[in-house]
């Protein structure tokens, strides 16, 4: 566990020790907002990892904070603490932009429900995270907001699509992003950055957001999420420690049945002191580890046994690798009726992007994969959930890579279709997670060539808890990694 330092700068500081020191008024929400402030200026311009801050507003919040504080008001878990938003999400006031600059002029007139869970809270909501254009890339570029860059090295990925929640992260601008996650938008910048990212059971945190319209030659309709999105994405969040993590998921955990997918009630814990079974799962066969990689899973894997857990090796697990392959099928099908828009509003970057995507995903499906091969990606994606879930059962998790590579090299998506098609091989860990639901977490494991190295825990459905344990029992026999800019 993070021990609380009084003396460090507080944007430093643990959103956990903020909360406590604010309720205990040793600190006040504007001093931590206005440091927080003073380290984005010194480090966002470069960075470009928050966009849309109005100083002027979160001091406000924070000043409000305050007043709650003297007042002797009941007090949320994350009370003053700064936290930042991601451009696909929405906030009032702020336009949902998804980085397209023909979608940047329409305010939000509500808040996702998310965001509403962490105004609850008492966060002070600082600045929205930079994101690819329509978050559907590894990187985190687009021509409204410009290029997010790695504080650990700049010609490397911040990952996608939560690449400026992860690069503000690491740069110490607020303790805590909220992130989103269909194929591995969260746990993937959380890995290039060094930092933890946790994606939840699909209907523990809402998905749901005011309805979003669009005008037609037949007129106004409201857009409808396809079936992916709804039983695939999830929100959640990053955080640079496992405690805070677990923080931030508890209070973003909103039982909500306007989200189809939601749940009535937060899900119940499960017993404590029993530690969970891990098994450790290397590969799929279709692709080779970076040495570094493979280190990094066994630094986590012996750091886990001497936690007490007992860990056992599996050579493959060939459901998540079908479970990989059904994801190209159902993500891709589901946003081809997406094309047009991006072709018409979309900036080059997203359009070579999907074009080589596609290309990788019909190698595997064929050019137009039939409805009736839609269908049954579904229908088998159901079998393996149940697979999984069977193997798991409430005592077993799973310790795999987060990539076969290293954080790729900016743009690595745009070099040519093989090269893509070798970043959606190596991205397996995460995707077959967000087809099945299930809940995972990345923790930073090994320092490689100046580049944090970190893997992923799956756990059973609502089964967080036994992730996030042998998360923390990994932060806790980890060396802390510090980005240049930390140090």
């Amino acid at each position: 566990m993070e021990t609380p330092n009084p003396a460090a700068e507080l944007w430093q500081r643990s959103a956990t020790d903020l909360a406590d020191a604010i309720r205990r008024r040793e600190v006040s929400s504007t001093e931590v907002v206005r440091s927080c402030l003073e380290r984005i200026e010194e480090t966002n311009p470069r960075l470009r990892a928050l966009v849309d801050l109005r100083p002027d507003e979160a001091l406000a919040d924070a000043g409000r904070a305050d007043q709650a504080v003297a007042a002797g008001d009941e007090l949320g878990p994350l009370h003053g603490v700064p936290v930042s938003t991601k451009i696909n999400t929405d906030q009032r006031g702020f336009a949902t932009s998804h980085g397209v600059a023909a979608l940047a002029g329409r305010p939000a007139e509500g808040d996702a429900a998310c965001v509403t869970a962490l105004r609850q809270s008492g966060a002070v909501l600082l600045g929205r995270s930079n994101a690819p254009a329509f978050s559907y890339r590894w990187f985190s570029t687009n021509d409204l907001h410009g290029r997010t860059l790695n504080p650990w090295d700049e010609g490397r990925t911040p990952g996608g699509s939560s690449g400026g929640a992860s690069s503000s992260l690491a740069a110490g601008m607020t303790p805590i992003a909220q992130g989103n996650d269909i194929g591995g938008s969260i746990r993937y910048p959380a890995a290039c950055c060094g930092v933890v990212g946790i994606r939840p059971t699909v209907g523990r945190v809402s998905g749901w957001m005011p309805p979003a319209y669009a005008d037609t030659p037949a007129g106004r309709r409201q857009i409808d999420f396809p079936p992916t999105v709804q039983a695939c994405a999830v929100e959640g969040p990053l955080a640079r420690t496992v405690a805070d993590a677990r923080l931030a998921l508890d209070v973003m955990t909103t039982p909500d049945l306007r989200d189809p997918y939601g749940i009535p009630a937060a899900p119940a814990r499960l017993p404590e002191g029993v530690k969970a079974k891990v098994t450790v799962v290397r590969g799929i066969g279709t692709v080779k580890n970076h040495p570094a990689v493979e280190q990094a899973v066994t630094d986590a894997a012996a750091r886990l046994a001497d936690a007490g857990h007992e860990v056992e090796e599996l050579d493959e697990l060939p459901l998540l690798a079908e479970a990989a392959r059904i994801w190209a099928l159902l993500i891709y099908e589901d946003f081809r009726p997406m094309l047009p828009l991006v072709n018409e509003v979309g900036d080059d970057d997203i359009r070579t992007s999907l074009e080589y995507s596609f290309g990788a995903a019909a190698a595997i499906w064929g050019e137009r994969p039939s409805l009736d091969a839609y269908i049954e990606g579904w229908a088998r994606r159901a079998s393996l959930i149940t697979r999984l879930q069977q193997l798991l059962g409430t005592h077993r998790i799973l310790l795999t890579p987060v990539s076969a590579e290293l954080p790729f090299e900016q743009d690595a998506d745009l070099a040519s279709p093989e090269r893509a098609a070798e970043l959606v091989a190596a991205m397996w860990p995460m995707t077959a997670v967000p087809v099945l639901g299930f809940p995972a977490v990345t923790v930073p494991s090994s320092l490689s060539e100046g580049l944090p190295v970190s893997v992923q825990l799956i756990g059973g459905r609502y089964a967080e808890e036994r992730i996030l344990d042998a998360a923390q029992a990994i932060e806790d026999r980890t060396p802390r990694l510090l980005t240049p800019l930390l140090r």
